[in-house]
C-alpha cells in the first residue's frame, strides 16, 4: 500500500460524515466542528485528489459518480474500523485486571487490605499474581505490579505506595542474646530467603559475606519465610513493615537493617491504563493516605 497517495484522514472523516449525514450542517455536529470546516474539508479532499466529489449547481449539493464511489469505499472503511475497535475495547474492559507482586507483600499488605476494593468496585474482576519474578506491565496484559526498590526502573512509571527499610531478623530461641557486630558473625546460623529472589545474598554480598560460607540457607515461598523465622528456623531479611509487631512482642530480635530510602512502588507501563486500573491505583493511594 502506498500510502503517501492517501488524502489527510481528517478531510475523508469530513467527508465520509457528510455523505453518511447528507448534509454540511448534520456532519458538522457529528464531528462536533462547525458547518463551515467541513466545508473545507471536502474542498480541500476535491483539491487534493483533483476531483469533484459534489455537484453544487443545484439548489442543494449532491455527490458526483466519483463522490459516490468514494463514499462507499470510506463508509465501508470507517465501519469496519469502528466495529473493530468497539469489539477490541470491549475485551479489554472485560478482561481481568493483572496484578503482580511478591507473594510476602501480598499476604502481609495486599489481601488484609482487598476487601475494600472489592466492596468498592464488585464489577472489576481481578487475577493477582503472588511470584517473586520480576515481571513488567505492559499493555493488554500485567496492568500493575508491586515492586520493592527504589523507584527507578527505565522504561516503566513508578510511584512510591510503601517506604520501609530491609530488616535481618531471627527468633531468640535461634541467636538467644548474642550481639551480631558484623554479619560474619552470624555464619553458623541458617538463614531463609524468599523462594525466587536474592534479597539474602545481596545482602550478604554487600556486607562482605560469601554465600557459601553459611551453614545453609532454606529457600521457601514468602509467605512461608516470616512464619520459618518466628520458629526459629533461620534467620531472614524481610522489610521491616511486615516484622513490627514481631519486633514489640519479642517474637523476633533485630539484627542489623539497611535504610536506604527504598519501598514498595506502584509500576505501570507508560502508556495510557485502562479504567479498572487507574481505579486501583487511586484506591492504593488511598489505603497509605495518613488519617
Amino acid at each position: 500500500m502506498d500510502w503517501s497517495n492517501l488524502p489527510p484522514l481528517s478531510a475523508m472523516r469530513a467527508f465520509a460524515a457528510y455523505a453518511d449525514k447528507g448534509s454540511v450542517q448534520a456532519a458538522g455536529t457529528a464531528l462536533n466542528v462547525s458547518h463551515s470546516a467541513i466545508s473545507q474539508q471536502i474542498r480541500g479532499l476535491e483539491q487534493h485528489l483533483g476531483l469533484a466529489l459534489l455537484d453544487r449547481t443545484g439548489r442543494a449539493a449532491v455527490l458526483t459518480r466519483e463522490g459516490q464511489l468514494l463514499a462507499e469505499a470510506l463508509l465501508g472503511g470507517f465501519a469496519t474500523m469502528v466495529e473493530r475497535v468497539s469489539a477490541l475495547t470491549e475485551q479489554e474492559n472485560e478482561r481481568p485486571l493483572h496484578l503482580t507482586t511478591t507473594p510476602t507483600f501480598a499476604a502481609n499488605w495486599l489481601m488484609p487490605r482487598l476487601s475494600t476494593f472489592r466492596a468498592a468496585h464488585p464489577e472489576i474482576d481481578m487475577m493477582i499474581d503472588p511470584t517473586p519474578n520480576l515481571a513488567d506491565p505492559s499493555p493488554g496484559a500485567i496492568d500493575l505490579a508491586i515492586r520493592y526498590g527504589d523507584g527507578n526502573w527505565p522504561g516503566l512509571a513508578s510511584e512510591l505506595l510503601l517506604q520501609t527499610s530491609i530488616a535481618v531478623v531471627a527468633a531468640p530461641s535461634l541467636i538467644g542474646t548474642r550481639n551480631a557486630g558484623l554479619p560474619s558473625d552470624l555464619l553458623q546460623f541458617p538463614w531463609l530467603q524468599e523462594l525466587g529472589t536474592s534479597e539474602s545474598s545481596i545482602w550478604l554480598e554487600q556486607h562482605g559475606v560469601i554465600e557459601g560460607e553459611l551453614a545453609g540457607i532454606i529457600h521457601l515461598p514468602g509467605n512461608l519465610m516470616l512464619d520459618a523465622a518466628r520458629s526459629g528456623q533461620g534467620i531472614a531479611v524481610t522489610a521491616r513493615a511486615w516484622i513490627e509487631e514481631d519486633l514489640r512482642s519479642g517474637r523476633l530480635r533485630l539484627l542489623f537493617e539497611d535504610d536506604k530510602h527504598k519501598g514498595y512502588h506502584i509500576v505501570s507501563h507508560l502508556s495510557v491504563v485502562r479504567l479498572a486500573t487507574r481505579h486501583f491505583r487511586s484506591w492504593l493511594r488511598k489505603c497509605v493516605m495518613p488519617i
